[in-house]
């Protein structure tokens, strides 16, 4: 069994993003498990002097979590033309410790024009040493709809096989590395 791990980048309580990895987590195919992280506004800025025996407790869970997922999947929204500053602040937790070393990552995106933290977000986790997963990716517009509408979009059974391709095909480069 793999064990994904996947965190939304927003904090909003009706982000699209949330409802996204909510969604691939119900959606998981044999074989696989999603687990959500939500800690990341409970995270204290990162400070490095905190680190070491003295990392906060929320961060280690954040570390530990990362440190046990066989791939992480991260849907992030774009906040002017970035990464949202609570997921920056969750990786940089990560920085200087080998959780993310050679760590499989997929991104996802629940909406089609968050390119600049698309790119932003990619160079970020690989310069992290994350291993990106290039091999497609899985984006489904909820942009702008209500919480009715974004669920009923995740039901319809197109994105719920498009859901299970994706994790299937990342699955697939975390047994082959």
């Amino acid at each position: 069994m793999l064990n994904l791990l996947a965190i939304s980048g927003s904090l909003r309580a009706a982000s699209t993003n949330s409802a996204l990895v909510a969604a691939l987590a119900r959606n998981a195919p044999p074989g696989c498990r999603v687990t959500i992280y939500d800690g990341l506004g409970r995270l204290p800025i990162f400070n490095p002097d905190e680190e070491g025996e003295r990392t906060p407790q929320e961060a280690s869970a954040l570390i530990d979590a990362v440190t046990h997922a066989d791939g992480v999947i991260v849907s992030c929204p774009e906040y002017a033309h970035g990464v949202p500053g609570g997921l920056k602040n969750g990786l940089d937790w990560l920085v200087s410790r080998d959780a993310a070393v050679d760590k499989p990552a997929m991104l996802v995106h629940a909406s089609p024009r968050s390119l600049f933290a698309r790119a932003a977000l990619a160079e970020i986790m690989r310069t992290m040493s994350f291993a990106l997963y290039d091999g497609g990716s899985l984006e489904i517009a909820l942009l702008g709809k209500k919480p009715l509408e974004v669920e009923s979009i995740l039901a319809e059974p197109a994105n719920v096989l498009a859901m299970r391709n994706a994790l299937s095909a990342f699955a697939d480069f975390i047994r082959t590395r």
